[in-house]
């Protein structure tokens, strides 16, 4: 494959060129400033389990509906599976790797101090914004974000959100605002009688109204982990996704009431995928790839989409929509295009990223893909080992059990467990990715293509950890912080 130029392959990986070459001089390309709301929602843990993207077992109408009137991105990533890092790129336009938010934030990682002033609310509060936020934030200094209106209602009480919602509108007087809406749904709960156990409640405040029962048709692909126990599991967290959308047709009704719905720019996602082994905390698909929808009054065409997206993008795009300039470099870019023509030019890769979750084990990976292959590269490869476990989930012990000795389920978490330097899959036929093919001769040329296409990448977007003896210094800072 011919090597790309620096320009063809910042604007092919969605790094603006303008943004490189001279930040202050990036303008919006938007001339409705400052008319138009914003209303940002985020689901805590949201895979693609939703019928809107297949998902079959449960109904999700709500978020169906919002989807049929939307542009619903079938390929979408967040920066990085895990809380705090994956909203600091939501917030910044840039990957975690330039963020500082590296882990969650009672590890002790936060944003930089040049990027604190630079975030969505920030931004727009001082554009003449109303500027509220329902539920958890969890990006460090929370301080510096510049919020008029802070509900810490508990958000899997979807009745609540809506009500608080009501609230923040009524406080506006009028004026243009940003609402972030963060549900908790559906992540784990730790359990009242005993905070070290995870579990999800069939029901929260008598939602959903007919939990779903556990069976073998619960379980998720992307583990084929089968015990009574993981029935009940994963039929929870379905539940959750039901709670969620409940949740989204109260506050849908909210705006639709007030008269707000067709002057405002809503945006959907997931921070990151189910809190199961193979999930969240990897980057494999069901850790990064997530619900995406949006709706752009005036702008958006109802869709769907098959435009690589990342949550990188939401800064960008906001700040166009309402006429306001970038702050400075970004590794997003404004999804006006795509939005409203399918065959828009847009970028032929799509990266994430994973450095921590709590503050131990630090292991860093990079992932890229382009529309059918995905390549992963594990940076501590041989010197260091994931974690096998996330919020409680027994996937990976199950999986040393007899019965699954010599079969596909256990060369996946074997190589879940310790992964080789490099990882490469054929998404079109093996989407939940079980059959690392980097070894295969015939797949060298998509190998190397890949490789040299993240590296690129890396480069043009100061990964830091190219730098000699940055990992290891981050490696030392981890080892000091958790003794």
């Amino acid at each position: 494959m011919p090597t790309l130029s620096r320009r063809r392959f910042i604007e092919s990986t969605g790094l603006a060129a303008a943004s490189v070459l001279n930040p202050l001089q990036i303008q919006s390309r938007s001339s409705d400033k400052k008319t138009l709301n914003i209303l940002f929602i985020t689901s805590d843990d949201l895979g693609l389990q939703l019928g809107c993207y297949g998902e079959t077992l449960i109904q999700t109408p709500n978020l169906d509906r919002l989807a049929d009137g939307s542009v619903k991105f079938e390929i979408a990533y967040v920066a990085q599976a895990s809380c705090s890092p994956s909203r600091s790129a939501m917030f910044t336009g840039l990957h975690t790797h330039s963020t500082g938010q590296y882990g969650l934030t009672n590890t002790g990682f936060s944003l930089h101090p040049k990027l604190r002033n630079n975030t969505i609310p920030n931004i727009l509060k001082q554009s003449g914004y109303c500027t509220g936020i329902i539920g958890k934030l969890h990006v460090a200094p929370e301080e510096s974000f510049q919020f008029d209106f802070r509900s810490k209602a508990n958000t899997r009480r979807v009745r609540d959100v809506a009500a608080e919602s009501e609230r923040f509108l009524e406080e506006t007087n009028s004026r243009p605002f940003f609402l972030m809406v963060n549900y908790s749904d559906p992540h784990a709960f730790r359990r009242e009688d005993n905070p070290r156990e995870w579990h999800f409640p069939p029901q929260v405040d008598g939602l959903p109204e007919n939990p779903l029962q556990p069976s073998e048709q619960t379980l998720f692909d992307f583990q084929q982990i089968d015990t009574p126990d993981q029935r009940i599991r994963t039929a929870g967290y379905y539940n959750a996704v039901e709670r969620l959308d409940d949740g989204i047709g109260m506050l849908m009704k909210v705006f639709k009431e007030r008269g707000l719905f067709e002057n405002t720019l809503i945006i959907f996602i997931g921070d990151h995928g189910p809190p199961f082994a193979r999930g969240k905390t990897t980057v494999y698909e069901a850790g990064i790839r997530i619900p995406f929808i949006v709706r752009w009054p005036g702008v958006s065409k109802p869709m769907s989409s098959q435009a690589m997206v990342s949550t990188i993008d939401i800064l960008p795009t906001i700040l166009d929509a309402v006429g306001v300039d970038l702050p400075g470099a970004m590794h997003g870019k404004s999804m006006r295009p795509i939005l409203q023509d399918p065959e828009a030019a847009w970028r032929d890769y799509l990266v994430a990223e994973f450095h921590f979750h709590g503050i131990r084990p630090f292991y860093p990976r990079r992932a890229i893909r382009d529309h059918r292959f995905k390549l992963i590269h594990n940076l501590l490869a041989g010197k260091a080992k994931p974690s096998t476990g996330i919020d409680g989930d027994p996937a990976y012990k199950i999986s040393r059990s007899e019965q699954y000795a010599g079969s596909p389920v256990r060369r996946a978490f074997d190589t879940f467990a310790d992964p080789p330097e490099f990882e490469l899959y054929d998404l079109q036929s093996d989407p939940i990715e079980f059959n690392n093919l980097a070894d295969k001769a015939e797949y060298k040329e998509i190998l190397e293509r890949l490789q040299k296409a993240l590296l690129d990448y890396r480069v043009e977007t100061d990964d830091p950890f190219l730098k000699p003896g940055y990992m290891e210094d981050i490696q030392k800072l981890s080892e000091t912080r958790s003794s």
